[in-house]
């Protein structure tokens, strides 16, 4: 009977350990994805607060940094999230090793299916957009114009005013209609200056006397290109 309780004990300890691994650990991850012909480095942020779940994504070799990861949950032994807005909705799926430290999978984004594996290197530091100061009327609205960067690029800039503060999205129309943030908002006048962190980008425009106009360059990359963009009616 000894023998049988000591092995029921152990059981129950390696099945509390089995359900630790299985949650979604917090932390900052480091790694890379392996696709074909290169390793793509990431470093990945997961934090829980009192509201759920946060996270982000860079991605130093592709210019991405601080993308928002969404869905966020712990399903069939696996920890799952999502880059928010992209394109062929990216999603990890990993195995936690038992104490948390490691995080290995699949890397799944359209038809695509790519391994990945991440360890811990520190706590959590979410990269969290924070709303701007609001924003004269004239500004609010949605934007439209294209960027000729090679190709013709449709762009849509909503920017909106909340009790917070402002918010913006920039989203490429051509490029899947992916969703992004914009870092920061500031006004001087008749002069926009946006950061868009994500993606190592900016815009810097001055509107028009009838507010209908914005006619500016888009910096990415160290590199300038003209961009105007007309307010929806």
């Amino acid at each position: 009977m000894h023998t049988i309780r000591t092995i029921l004990t152990t059981g129950a300890l390696l099945l509390t350990a089995t359900a630790i691994a299985q949650e979604c650990p917090k932390g900052h991850f480091s790694g890379s994805i392996e696709v074909p012909n290169q390793t793509l480095k990431i470093e990945v942020d997961l934090d829980k607060t009192s509201k759920g779940w946060i996270g982000s994504i860079s991605m130093p070799e592709q210019g991405a940094s601080g993308l928002p990861l969404g869905s966020i949950t712990s399903k069939e032994g696996k920890c799952i999230f999502i880059i928010k807005g992209a394109p062929g909705e990216p999603t990890f799926t990993a195995a936690v090793s038992a104490e948390g430290k490691t995080l290995a999978g699949e890397f799944t984004q359209g038809p695509g299916a790519f391994p990945f594996n991440m360890t811990r290197t520190g706590e959590a530091k979410v990269d969290v957009i924070k709303a701007s100061p609001a924003v004269p009327k004239e500004f609010v609205g949605k934007w439209t114009g294209t960027l000729e960067a090679g190709q013709s690029l449709r762009l849509e800039l909503t920017i909106v005013n909340s009790p917070e503060g402002a918010t913006a999205e920039l989203l490429s129309i051509d490029q899947g209609g992916a969703g992004i943030a914009v870092s920061s908002i500031e006004v001087k006048g008749t002069k926009l200056v946006l950061g868009v962190k994500a993606i190592a980008g900016g815009y810097n425009a001055e509107i028009n006397k009838e507010g209908t106009e914005l006619a500016g360059e888009w910096t990415q990359a160290g590199q300038g290109l003209p961009l105007k963009l007309t307010k929806a009616k």
